[in-house]
């Protein structure tokens, strides 16, 4: 008579812990649990990638078997904001409310690296503001707040500050203060436009935060490149995100068809293109191209921003889908 044999006893299953990713490193990130706590987690599997602002939950390791966490979940995203080039995707941060285009009167800023940056944050359906630093370089900041006229004309927030003399009462930098209150917000730009300052000015611990992050991971030099999550008033939900400075941003994620799309300017006038292909280059009876040289302050396009979609249209349609 044949033995019954037992069944197998049920796997057990860890406790897993809600999580907020405040920082990532390669195959590490540090998360932070409801109470405030930090710890170094490494995400289960290859493909669960995680970036700053994500939801996640972690198992704690078992006795004896290291103090490194393991994510096993990624929670859904309302948004994430990236770019893509020909290389790679690099993602900076999920989760967000909005994201801060920081450029400065000097270096006078690139005008691809700023549309590029509002495309990819209206494809993501995440807010973007745009702050033009050092305003105390009075000639440099006249030439620099004329060039953002188009941008004002299609109604995106923006805004001139100094961060090297401010007084306690500028109203500027009340606006911008009143501008993160209450929202997960992104910071992003080129490097030397005054990222960094503007970190210590909002936060004078920052770099003990992330001395606290180089320590835990026992090296310093991750956190000079990576994307970082700063809590500016974690009972009101304030908190910015400082991430590495870019001379590049590729949006190899959007189809050609759809970049007039992402661009304020010209989609309003899309609507009045005979053609429902048109690509706003040569047709005729095109509404974009006809909106091209009127003045922007009554709706119309600058003649750089038509440029600008030109060179990108031709780029993204090199691009296999």
């Amino acid at each position: 008579m044949a033995k019954s044999r037992r069944p197998a006893p049920a796997a057990t299953t860890p406790d897993l812990l809600d999580g907020l990713v405040v920082s990532a490193h390669g195959r590490h990130c540090v998360v932070e649990s409801d109470d405030g706590s930090r710890r170094i987690c490494h995400p289960r599997g290859k493909k669960n990638t995680v970036v700053v602002g994500d939801q996640v939950r972690w198992s704690a390791p078992p006795p004896g078997q290291g103090e490194e966490g393991s994510i096993e979940q990624v929670q859904p995203r309302r948004n994430l904001f990236y770019r893509q080039d020909e290389m790679r995707t690099k993602a900076f941060a999920a989760n967000i409310d909005q994201v801060l285009i920081w450029i400065a009167a000097e270096p006078e800023f690139s005008h691809k690296l700023l549309a590029r940056a509002l495309i990819a944050a209206d494809a993501a359906g995440i807010r973007p503001r745009i702050v033009l630093n050092k305003a105390d370089l009075t000639e440099a900041h006249a030439r620099g707040w004329e060039r953002l006229e188009p941008y004002r004309a299609m109604q995106y927030d923006t805004l001139a500050v100094s961060l090297t003399e401010h007084a306690a009462d500028d109203p500027a930098l009340a606006q911008l203060q009143q501008w993160l209150q209450g929202s997960r917000t992104l910071v992003l730009g080129p490097s030397g436009t005054g990222k960094s300052t503007l970190i210590n000015w909002l936060l004078p611990d920052a770099n003990a935060q992330v001395g606290e992050i180089s320590q835990a991971l026992n090296s310093g030099r991750h956190t000079t490149t990576n994307t970082r999550w700063y809590w500016l008033d974690r009972a009101s939900g304030t908190a910015v995100i400082d991430s590495p400075g870019f001379q590049e941003f590729g949006l190899r994620h959007i189809a050609p068809a759809d970049l007039a799309s992402w661009m304020p300017d010209l989609r309003q006038h899309v609507p009045q293109c005979k053609f429902y292909n048109c690509t706003h280059l040569h047709e005729p009876a095109c509404g974009v191209l006809a909106a091209v040289d009127q003045p922007v302050s009554t709706g119309g396009i600058h003649p750089l921003r038509h440029k600008l979609y030109a060179e990108l249209f031709e780029e993204l349609s090199q691009v296999r889908y």
